[in-house]
């Protein structure tokens, strides 16, 4: 249909084109309409704003920097090289997000929801669970640390939310629902990360490292990948569990890193598995010397004098939990304490037997 024009109107005054338009309605000027009234927010609304109001002032806006030199005048700068999310941890002014967050940087800076700016310190890293803390230095109260739940007693379909800096705007709510639990996602070092939680909740670039939080407010998770061709989000969002986050940070704060127990072996590959036809678990190709391993008298896979292999122990299971690969024991040793008495169950030769060991400290 062709548009509808009107070229005579074009040459009219404003006024005469006013009066026209008053006639064509019918003599009377059109008025606003009156606004219908709304009512009370429902249950779910007024949920959404209160979960906002309680927990944005906890969570922080991260801004990674590079240190850059100008080649004429040699002034050194900072220039901004990434943005991220994060939140704070206690009043002690430690800050919590994701490791691939500050990865590369050579300084932070973290805003806060009051748009207060301090630059941060990075007290530790675990890269293999994608976790960080960095401090700032602000009156503690500014510092409202993030409410604590736990992620054991989740249930697929129950209602979550998602506060962050996506594409650097920030204190963004999204909301969705635990979609799947006990996921496996890769870290930024190719380890292993289980029992994630995967969530609709709309997480895009900018929302790494803040909270994913149930419907009462309390931090369930630590938001950290997306699954998206477009690397936008897609509906499918990754969360480190909080029970994981709260194992790790408080040793991070600590020690400044997180000392994994070890038992002291060297593992062999997949390969030596299947040529050997050996069990699932962990086939010892080492033993480090005055080890936990070497102490407890576990043997290791080696070669005799006349090229043969000498069979050595596969480590099966650890305090009778089954180990497929060598990430299932590194996931287990990383609940256990250094010190601490653990039951191995070995295989040789068809034969099986049990060794408490006495865990160590590992030197990575």
């Amino acid at each position: 249909m062709p548009a509808l024009t009107f070229p005579r109107l074009r040459s009219l005054p404003a006024a005469a084109l006013l009066a026209v338009c008053i006639l064509w309605s019918g003599g009377v000027p059109a008025q606003p309409r009156p606004v219908t009234p709304r009512g009370p927010l429902d249950a779910v609304e007024q949920n959404n704003i209160s979960v906002f109001r309680r927990v944005s002032p906890s969570v922080v806006h991260i801004t990674t920097l590079d240190t850059q030199r100008d080649f004429f005048s040699l002034n050194v700068e900072q220039v901004p090289r990434g943005t991220g999310t994060g939140f704070i941890w206690d009043d002690a002014g430690h800050i919590v997000t994701n490791f691939h967050v500050i990865q590369g940087g050579d300084a932070a800076r973290v805003t806060l929801a009051d748009q207060s700016s301090y630059g941060a310190r990075l007290v530790g890293a675990f890269p293999d669970r994608d976790l960080a803390v960095l401090r700032i230095e602000a009156p503690r109260e500014k510092l409202l640390p993030i409410p604590i739940g736990t992620s054991r007693d989740l249930l697929v379909g129950q209602g979550v939310y998602a506060i962050g800096n996506p594409f650097g705007l920030d204190q963004t709510l999204t909301r969705g629902i635990v979609s799947a639990l006990n996921r496996e996602i890769e870290s930024v070092n190719r380890r292993a990360i289980r029992g994630v939680i995967q969530t609709d909740a709309a997480i895009n670039p900018g929302n790494s490292g803040g909270p994913l939080l149930d419907s009462a407010g309390r931090l369930i998770g630590v938001n950290t990948q997306i699954y998206s061709p477009s690397g936008a989000s897609a509906g499918i969002g990754f969360a480190i569990p909080v029970d994981e986050v709260n194992r790790v940070v408080p040793r991070l704060i600590k020690d400044g890193r997180f000392i994994r127990p070890a038992i002291g072996v060297t593992a062999g590959s997949a390969q030596l598995h299947q040529a050997l036809k050996l069990p699932k678990g962990v086939a010892i190709v080492g033993v480090g010397p005055r080890s936990p391993a070497a102490d407890a008298g576990l043997q290791a896979f080696t070669r005799g004098r006349d090229g043969r292999i000498v069979q050595g122990d596969v480590i099966t299971a650890l305090n009778d939990e089954p180990l497929g690969d060598l990430d299932d024991m590194l996931t287990l040793l990383e609940k256990r304490q250094v010190g601490e008495r653990v039951s191995l169950t070995l295989w040789n030769k068809g034969k099986t037997r049990r060794q408490v060991v006495v865990l160590g400290a590992s030197s990575d």
